[in-house]
């Protein structure tokens, strides 16, 4: 799990690096308005919440990669080892495998 979740967070850091690079580069924070006002925010927060949103944009993404390279037999895999698995639960002599049959 530790390993998936560094799949997906250490691909969308770098991402968001480059992206808040372009954003320092081209955007000055005060003159971004919303419907008409200044935001009247500092550079470093409009910058880091700039960051941290491109950060959660980019994790989703990396995560449904993640998902979408899981196979059937991951998916399906029942996640209780085999002392304390429910009756019905997917996995060695568990239960019904649709994708054995």
């Amino acid at each position: 799990m530790a390993q998936r979740l560094m799949w997906i967070a250490w691909p969308a850091f770098l991402a968001a690096c480059v992206l808040e690079l372009l954003v320092f580069a081209f955007v000055d924070p005060h003159e971004l308005q919303w419907s008409g006002h200044t935001l009247g925010w500092s550079r470093q927060a409009a910058y880091t919440l700039s960051f941290f949103a491109f950060w959660i944009v980019t994790m989703g993404a990396c995560a449904m990669t993640t998902l979408l390279r899981l196979t059937p037999a991951e998916l399906n895999a029942c996640p209780y080892d085999r002392a304390s698995r429910p009756a019905g639960c997917p996995g060695e002599g568990g239960g019904a495998q649709p994708w054995a049959q």
